[in-house]
């Protein structure tokens, strides 16, 4: 009934249609204004034809908006998408009609001062913009205008965070160059207000929809600087909805400065002073890391049902990583080797390098131009995978077999630091300690001067060593104070070379040395402070200068540490090597792994190994199976954390992360975590169980077939309720029988089949009858006729012969899904089964006499075998058929004498909704 029927009563008042309605537009009672304003939509299909009639309805609807109710203003509004929908199909004037109409309504809704029409003007909006039904004329001349006035600096504090709020939502809905044009300056502006906290948080809360609007050039231009103000900001609601949109920024810069700009940048949110941005920060850490991923690298891409699938191998000499797929064996060599015997590292000297190419992050470094819009699908665990973002330009990695020198990876581990190129990429420096301590050791007094041409030779080789790697610093980087640091070090221990190369007295070589230590302490202070703070690897890498030059320390000290403390130096080195990677700033992957530390929940967020968890999957994906060895501990800690929805988070991923480690790695260190999640809780176990077939057929086949005996123990729940997981199990089975030979599904899978066929739910009980179709089709697809034949004679035992009636009642039905899905050859068909499903005719249950009928009169007579009237058993069934459709039971009656639907039923599925 249309609203306005009231309208099209005859003889109410003698008036004409038209005439009645502005009577009711403008009648003094609220409540026919309202009326009027509800159903405009049916008024214009009533008089929109004729165009007198439709300009005075305009006129009404111009008047309506003028309403001092303002519940008669929230119901017109309401009315205007429905109405534009309307004459955007029946009005060839409709963009005037909406420019000079509709829009200056909306428009000036939205700085009316009723709370409700304000709102509502906004959604209405947004919902013209989201149609495409407001043209980019009025966009920039009559919406963008009033928007721009309303959030100005001296404008209405009331009106200015709902004007950031649409300015936030219509960027995504416009173009680049609008966006870019018109509202990006009003944004960065209001980035910084100073005034309404709310307006800022606004900005922060929608930074990531504004980058992405406004593409990468603009957003590293404009839009970075502001990001920066805003995670500093004194309120720490800003600085958690900037941890929280992180990754969206991040997806719209280039490689170079999401590494050296965003990386530190999101470190200082980590280690916020407020727990509610540190835990923002933390849940954001593995999509933020996932932005630095490389398609070409991880050898995997995003198909467009959002699966994870392998890229087929590529013929790249440059990439150790993308030249095979998780099933060739090279990849799994690789990642095999890095994960279980660390390299080994030696003196590297700078001309050795060539082999240890490193790509920096810097304007020196062959990055190339990064991509326009580098945004990809996600690849998560569970629900969300993470996105990916391609970097333009394959890294180079050291081959398995070189050793890229001490510290030639590292980075600065401590949260405070400011990143720093030369702690991420640099040239490896050469170890000089043995030399310098050697030559220390023959500054001494009581050193016997024979052993002195000795000296001189190796303080030469030495001296040409450090002379190389000053050079190389010198060249690149000399504006970065570690790099300083480092060159003054370096430059003192060249200088005591070569005084001793020139052979002058001991006690003056070590005047010298004394000289320069004294001369700069605070050169040699600082780089300590700095190496203090710097990852294990690069202290090492220094270490031995640092002793000799530190004016508080005795020169013989280096020399006179004991043998045994020596030797066990490399020890750790060689720990923390194994840990580092060159995808992600190390920083990154150090606070990632530390979330599952006790002592986080603690300070940070009680869910956060959850977080760590759930993101896994994408740091893997990120960091390439070559450096599994980073997050394998981690993975580790997580598998067995008393938490069983941490447990349940990974058993829910497990699939993906074997599909990214290839089936080498997958089978070394998934494969003991799987068999403990599937002896877990019924909340963990789902998880492994509902992506049972995806990490079986990722296998070896002999590593397959030692899960076929624990298959069976998936019946047995911890609640036998949880009828669900049975349902699951039957689903999965029937994908799993293609991973098996006949005799395997013959001798394991069918007997979990006949047992979820007897379960006491109907739902699981379908499913498996479906299962049971699959198993057959195995068997005689595979020319496998006996094994057929013993099947079908335990379902005649099991479920024919069955002392319950929902046994036979399963029986007709398995026979009625066997015909349609024609898995069973017909003429062993009739020779097995028929006679036994024919004598259900005579069974006392009416519900089983109701599905044979079914499957006699809907599916076994449409069989062409069975319609030519020469077949001898064309007689039998249609003779049960007329005893059925005599039957003293109603239903049985009914379905016998039903006329078959002339429908090809090809699944169990059909058969269900039938039945």
């Amino acid at each position: 009934m249309r609203v306005t029927a009231f309208l099209d009563i005859p003889g109410q008042d003698n008036l004409p249609p038209l005439t009645r309605l502005e009577k009711y537009a403008f009648s003094e009672n609220v409540f026919n204004r309202q009326i009027i304003a509800r159903g405009l939509l049916d008024i214009f299909r009533d008089f929109g034809n004729d165009e007198e009639d439709f300009l005075t309805v305009m006129a009404i609807v111009v008047r309506l908006s003028e309403d001092a109710e303002p519940t008669v203003r929230t119901e017109l509004m309401e009315q205007i998408p429905p109405i534009a929908i309307f004459l955007q199909e029946n009005r060839s004037d409709f963009p005037m009609v909406l420019s000079e109409y509709l829009i200056p309504i909306v428009v000036r809704y939205l700085t009316d001062p009723n709370n409700q029409v304000r709102k509502s003007s906004q959604e209405v909006l947004l919902i013209l913009l989201e149609q495409d039904l407001i043209f980019q004329h009025d966009i920039e001349n009559k919406v963008c205008p009033i928007l721009l006035a309303l959030s100005a600096p001296d404008s209405d504090n009331e009106y200015k965070a709902e004007a950031v709020n649409i300015i936030c939502k219509l960027a995504s809905m416009l173009s680049k160059n609008t966006v870019e044009r018109l509202l990006l300056p009003r944004f960065c502006e209001l980035c910084g207000d100073g005034k309404l906290f709310q307006v800022r948080k606004v900005c922060a809360t929608n930074f990531g929809d504004i980058c992405h609007a406004v593409g990468q050039e603009a957003t590293e231009k404009f839009l970075i600087p502001k990001f920066f103000e805003l995670c500093s900001d004194n309120v720490w609601g800003m600085r958690k909805a900037c941890a929280e949109c992180f990754m969206a920024v991040s997806y719209n810069t280039s490689p170079e400065v999401r590494r050296s700009t965003l990386s530190p940048l999101f470190i200082r949110l980590v280690s916020d002073p407020c727990r509610w941005v540190r835990q923002a920060a933390f849940q954001s850490l593995g999509p933020f890391i996932s932005t630095f991923a490389n398609p070409s690298r991880a050898g995997l891409y995003i198909r467009e049902d959002g699966t994870l699938s392998i890229r087929p191998p590529a013929q790249d000499a440059e990439s150790d990583f993308t030249r095979g797929s998780p099933g060739a064996s090279s990849c799994g060599n690789i990642s095999a080797a890095r994960s279980t015997k660390p390299l080994q590292i030696e003196p590297a000297l700078p001309t050795e390098t060539s082999n240890f190419l490193c790509v920096r992050s810097s304007s020196h470094g062959p990055m190339g131009n990064p991509m326009e819009n580098p945004m990809e699908d996600s690849v998560f665990a569970g629900a969300d995978l993470a996105r990916l973002s391609p970097e333009a330009g394959d890294i180079h990695t050291p081959p398995i077999n070189s050793d890229p020198g001490p510290g030639s990876w590292a980075c600065s581990g401590s949260p405070d630091d400011v990143f720093s190129h030369f702690l991420y990429w640099r040239t490896p420096l050469p170890d000089i300690s043995k030399d310098l301590e050697l030559l220390l050791s023959e500054a001494e007094p009581q050193e016997e001067s024979s052993s002195r041409p000795e000296t001189v030779h190796n303080g030469c080789v030495a001296r040409s060593d450090i002379q190389k790697v000053l050079d190389s610093l010198q060249e690149h980087l000399m504006s970065d104070p570690d790099v300083q640091a480092q060159v003054q070090v370096l430059s003192a221990a060249l200088r005591a070379v070569q005084l001793e190369s020139v052979s002058e007295p001991e006690h003056k070589a070590t005047e010298g040395l004394s000289e320069v230590s004294v001369s700069a302490p605070t050169a040699a202070c600082d780089s300590q402070q700095a190496l203090s703070a710097a990852s294990p690897q690069r202290q090492l890498s220094v270490a031995g200068i640092l002793h000799s030059t530190n004016p508080g320390e005795p020169c013989k000290g280096t020399s006179d540490r004991p043998e045994t403390e020596r030797r066990q130096d490399p020890i750790p080195l060689e720990e923390n090597k194994s840990k580092l990677q060159d995808i992600i700033p190390q920083p990154l992957l150090d606070e990632y792994v530390s979330m599952t530390d006790p002592a986080r929940a603690q300070t940070v967020d009680t869910d956060i190994a959850k977080h760590c968890a759930y993101s896994l999957p994408g740091v893997a994906l990120t960091l390439g199976r070559q450096n599994w060895h980073c997050l394998k501990d981690t993975y580790e800690a997580l598998a067995s954390d008393m938490q069983w929805k941490v447990r349940r988070t990974l058993a829910f991923s497990i699939h993906e992360l074997a599909v990214i480690l290839g089936d080498q790695l997958t089978a070394a260190d998934l494969v003991p975590i799987f068999n403990g999640f599937l002896k877990d809780l019924d909340e963990v176990r789902i998880g492994v169980l509902k992506h049972l077939y995806d990490f079986l057929k990722l296998l070896h086949e002999d590593k397959r077939r030692e899960y076929l005996y624990q298959l069976q123990e998936f019946v047995v729940t911890d609640n036998s309720r949880n009828w669900r997981f049975r349902y699951e199990l039957a689903e999965q089975l029937i994908l799993i029988l293609e991973l098996y030979s006949p005799s395997d599904v013959y001798d394991y899978l069918m007997h979990i089949a006949l047992k979820l066929c007897a379960d006491r739910v109907s739902e699981v009980r379908w499913i498996s009858f479906k299962l049971v179709v699959a198993i057959l089709q195995k068997f005689y697809s595979s020319s496998e006729s006996a094994l057929g034949l013993n099947f079908i004679n335990e379902l005649i035992v099991r479920f024919r012969h069955c002392s319950k009636w929902v046994g036979r009642q399963a029986f007709a039905f398995i026979c009625q899904a066997v015909v349609s899905a024609e898995c069973v050859p017909l003429d062993q068909f009739v020779e097995h089964l028929l006679p036994s499903l024919l004598s259900l005719a005579s069974d006392p249950v009416p519900n089983v006499r109701v599905l044979l009928a079914k499957a006699l009169r809907q599916t076994l007579l449409e069989k062409a075998y069975f319609r030519n009237a020469g077949h001898p058993h064309l007689e039998v069934v249609e003779e049960t058929v007329l005893a059925l459709q005599s039957d003293q039971d109603q239903d049985v009656s009914f379905f016998a004498t039903q006329a078959p639907k002339r429908r090809n039923l090809t699944n169990t599925t059909t058969l269900e909704k039938q039945n």
